[in-house]
């Protein structure tokens, strides 16, 4: 009977014939999979991620068939492959094989999800309040700093834990770049951590604000004066500052191109591109994205024994950057003589747009009236800036450590 339910159906007779921790591992992702599929329907987590994530998940554990020779395997894509003859072969036999070689284990779809971010970025918002942005950026930082000396005491080597304590930026495209380039035995398992977090702050980081921040605080209104820059001044700005941080940083180059080249076309007003840029390069990259980490959440890369470290240090991370940040909006509003909402040093967090959206629902929460997103994008643009000098340091220094 066995037997023939395992030729019938053998997705279903692989529970059978694997380990039973591997089984139940499998089962376990696929109820995980549903249930981040269904909030982010629900709109409770970011459904452009958890949508195709969930169901990568459910279908890369309950799609596992005999690949010959009682080897069992799916048809998707395997992430370990790096002989070329081989990876030639089964590039022709898995479908998302080839764009998950020629696209995310290189870094390009994280580069490209950055030109998207880019574009949508106004680099005025900096210029409202620029000391209080990167004052606020920069300690939201501490979670990335604070989680790397953590995860050389919990046992993990420099580059392990600098990939990991990367999360603390809460920029998805910069812990898959640095990951990447410091620990790749780890890229597969650091990279699902880091955007399962990501997507868990709009649920998790109202909480921290509410209880860092009393209500009478929360709804303080700040007055946001945009001044009048040129275009071609910012133009100008962005362009040196490209350059320069590529001069400084080039190990993380590739990034920060990426990032003031989608500024730079929105500042140049060159439609065609920024609405390429904005819609499709960016839309197409999140989704390829969510559905190639869906897959890679196979039972025996999840059973890793370095994923509960991992798991635990990612939202460390996380929840030191948020602390740090509103405890930076509380040094802005008393050096601003209480003209100021602590709320924004969420926004420092540099997960763009979230965190500067949910500063702007906690305000709004408490005062109706209430505008602080402006403020709140400078800061988070700011957050985008320091979070890739800070992966530029790791890259450039840490990789010579062993």
């Amino acid at each position: 009977m066995q037997e023939i339910l395992i030729q019938l159906f053998p997705g279903i007779g692989s529970f059978f014939i694997q380990e039973p921790t591997i089984a139940i591992a499998r089962i376990v992702l696929i109820i995980c999979g549903f249930i981040l599929a269904y909030l982010g329907f629900k709109r409770v987590l970011e459904p452009l991620i958890m949508v195709p994530m969930g169901i990568g998940m459910i279908c890369i554990n309950s799609g596992v068939l005999f690949l010959g020779k009682g080897k069992l395997g799916t048809i998707f894509l395997d992430p370990l492959v790096s002989n070329p003859d081989a990876l030639v072969n089964i590039m022709q036999i898995n479908f998302l094989q080839p764009i998950y070689n020629l696209t995310f284990s290189n870094g390009l779809v994280a580069c490209l999800v950055f030109m998207g971010i880019g574009v949508m970025s106004e680099i005025s918002f900096i210029l409202v309040r620029p000391w209080a942005s990167i004052v606020i950026a920069l300690f939201a930082e501490a979670g990335t700093f604070a989680t790397l000396i953590l995860g050389v005491k919990m046992g993990l080597t420099a580059p392990e834990a600098a990939s990991v304590a990367v999360i603390g930026g809460a920029d998805g495209p910069m812990v898959l770049f640095t990951s990447l380039m410091l620990s790749p035995e780890l890229f597969v398992p650091i990279s699902i951590i880091a955007y399962l977090y990501l997507s868990l702050t709009y649920a998790g980081y109202p909480y921290l604000i509410k209880l860092l921040v009393p209500k009478k605080y929360r709804g303080i209104d700040v007055e946001a004066y945009m001044p009048e820059v040129p275009k071609e001044t910012k133009f100008v700005f962005i362009v040196m500052t490209c350059g320069l941080l590529c001069l400084l940083l080039p190990v993380a180059a590739p990034l920060i191109m990426s990032f003031f080249f989608g500024v730079a076309i929105k500042e140049a007003e060159i439609l065609p591109y920024q609405e390429l840029l904005e819609s499709t390069i960016l839309y197409a990259s999140t989704m390829l994205l969510g559905l190639l980490l869906g897959t890679l959440c196979e039972a025996q890369t999840i059973l890793n024994p370095k994923v509960v470290v991992l798991v635990v240090l990612g939202i460390t991370a996380l929840t030191i950057s948020g602390t740090f940040g509103l405890l930076g909006g509380w040094l802005i509003y008393w050096l601003n003589k209480k003209n100021f909402n602590p709320v924004l040093g969420i926004a420092g967090v540099s997960c763009v747009p979230t965190t500067a959206k949910i500063a702007q629902h906690v305000a709004e929460d408490e005062n109706p009236f209430a505008v602080i997103l402006p403020l709140a994008m400078g800061a988070n643009i700011s957050g985008v800036i320091v979070s890739a000098i800070a992966c530029g340091i790791f890259v450039s220094t840490i990789s010579f450590i062993k």
